[in-house]
Parts: structure tokens; sequence; C-alpha cells
């Protein structure tokens, strides 16, 4: 999960973003409305925590401006305001929750992972590919039940394929989603965690779900379905596959 903290209180963006990661979250903060608005013009998030006190806009603007611009990735106020008018406000200008300051850690992480299950289309916390299942809360990837023991890189690409079943995912999309722009090593390290990540998955009883799009990327198929790498005559061709961006 890839979060964007907007957060003017350094402190607790500092607290807040050491939780985060330690869910194995990718996270990107600042305390600049305007600078969060021009992050969101560049990189896509799967989730915005946004304070309202800023020092710049204020984080209803930011809200209003994100819908205006047609952007729909999914708003969590964190706000220290307890009156109803503020929560309100931010959901009918097209926030998804409001959340209250001091908050309870787990409550926040719960809540932002159901909404983002519902943003991806999700509406319980288990996702199904074949005999392939992920438990997206507990971030667990089983296999007929048994559990497959993976690094937090290898579930991170695991989940990213699974959410977007059908679209081939190119390599420079997974290096955003692993290190948001931070840090990135060379593009071809997402070959060896999914080289690694088919070991485990083969080893586990489940050979080629994860297909190679020859000069585009990869993406994940149905066990049951023929492998759109090589597709039959007659069939959809790769090309017909939407690529993300």
């Amino acid at each position: 999960m890839r979060i964007l903290l907007i957060e003017e209180d350094l402190i607790a963006a500092r607290g807040i973003t050491l939780m985060l990661k330690a869910a194995g979250a990718v996270v990107d903060q600042t305390d600049s409305g305007e600078d969060a608005l021009e992050l969101l013009r560049h990189y896509e998030y799967d989730i915005i925590l946004l304070d309202l006190a800023l020092p710049d806009i204020d984080g209803f603007e930011v809200v209003r401006r994100l819908r205006v611009s047609r952007n729909d990735t999914p708003v969590m106020v964190l706000s220290g305001l307890t009156m109803a008018q503020a929560r309100v406000k931010a959901l009918s200008l097209g926030a998804d929750d409001f959340i209250t300051k001091p908050f309870d850690k787990a409550e926040l992480l719960a809540r932002m992972q159901a909404i983002v299950r519902r943003s991806k289309g999700f509406s319980q916390p288990t996702v199904r590919v074949g005999r392939l299942e992920l438990n997206l809360d507990r971030r667990e990837a089983m296999i007929d039940e048994r559990e497959v023991h993976l690094t937090g890189k290898e579930y991170a690409i695991l989940e990213l394929l699974v959410l977007r079943k059908g679209m081939v995912l190119t390599k420079e999309a997974f290096l955003n989603h692993l290190y948001g722009g931070m840090d990135e090593p060379e593009v071809k390290i997402i070959d060896v965690f999914v080289c690694k990540l088919r070991k485990k998955l083969a080893k586990a009883g489940l050979d080629s779900v994860i297909g190679t799009i020859w000069g585009r990327g990869y993406m994940i198929r149905d066990t049951a379905a023929p492998d759109p790498a090589t597709p039959d005559p007659g069939r959809l061709t790769v090309s017909r596959f939407p690529t993300a961006a």
C-alpha cells in the first residue's frame, strides 16, 4: 500500500509514518497542501491521510481541488476538530472517512484497509485467484488454505498483481509501488523478486500463476485460464489487456 500523509505536526507525522511503515506501507509525507496536490499530479496512491490544519491551504481545500480534478484517490481526514460541522463539510466535499485525534492506531489501520479494499472493488479482506487467497488485512498468502511465507516485498508484488488482475503491470509500476520514488534500485530487481516469488508459489503447488508479458511486464492469471503470454489463435491477445501506468 502506498500512502500520502499530509500532516502539519512533524512529531505526529513521524509517529504515523513509523506505524504505517511497520505495517508494510510505503509512505510519502508533506506538511503542505500545495505540495500534496503536486505529488498527486505525478504519483498514484492507494489512500491519502489528511490533516485539516495546514500552513498554506486547509485540508478542506485540498479535498475540494482533488475532486474537482477528478482524482478519486480515497481520503481519510485526521483531525483534532470535534465539531460535527467539520466532519460533515469534509465528507460533503468528497472525503471518504473522518477520524478524530487522538486515535487508536489499530482502528486507523483497520479503517484505512477497509477504504482501500472498497476503492478497489473488494468488500471483504480476502481476495481469491483460483487456489490462491490473499488476506489483505493480515498480509498473508494462502494456497489451498496453507500459508506461503513471503518477504514484505514479495507479498507487495503479489498483492498488487492480484488487486489488478487482468492488467499488465510494468516493472516501473512495481518500483513505484515498492519504493515510492525514494532510493529506487535498478529496475532489474523486480525480475529478481518475481523469480523468488514464483519459486515459493511453485513449491507450494501453484505454478505459472504469474505470467510474463515480454517487453511489457507481468500479470496474474487464474490457474484455470490459459497463459496470456502465449494465447491460442482466436483467443484474446495480450495487446488487448490494459496496461497500468
